[in-house]
């Protein structure tokens, strides 16, 4: 390897890491969305899937849930994750509100 390529390699590994650590701050930095926001109260989120209103919500099931949710930008088994319905804010995964749209398999 000439050292024009080791350069380039390093500027590669330097670039990567930097790149994974801005994504890392960026969840870090990411915020738990507050069932009382205007958005998540239209929309009914509740942080417990139980909690749904049956009443207003009569399609719900407890089987939907955020984190069974094709919007849901969590890692799988994650206990949260970013949802862009609520822009980016992050949302429980055993949530739920009446965006709620089943994963594709």
């Amino acid at each position: 390897m000439g050292t024009a390529s080791r350069r380039v390699f390093m500027l590669q590994v330097t670039a990567a890491g930097t790149a994974m650590a801005a994504v890392a701050a960026a969840r870090a930095a990411a915020v738990a969305l507050d069932p009382k926001d205007p958005q998540a109260v239209a929309l009914g989120y509740v942080t417990d899937t139980r909690q749904a209103n049956q009443a207003k919500y009569p399609n719900h099931t407890v089987a939907q849930k955020c984190g069974t949710c094709q919007l849901f930008g969590g890692a799988p088994g994650a206990a949260s994750g970013p949802c862009p319905i609520y822009a980016g804010k992050l949302v429980q995964a055993g949530g739920w509100c009446s965006s709620w749209i089943k994963k594709a398999a």
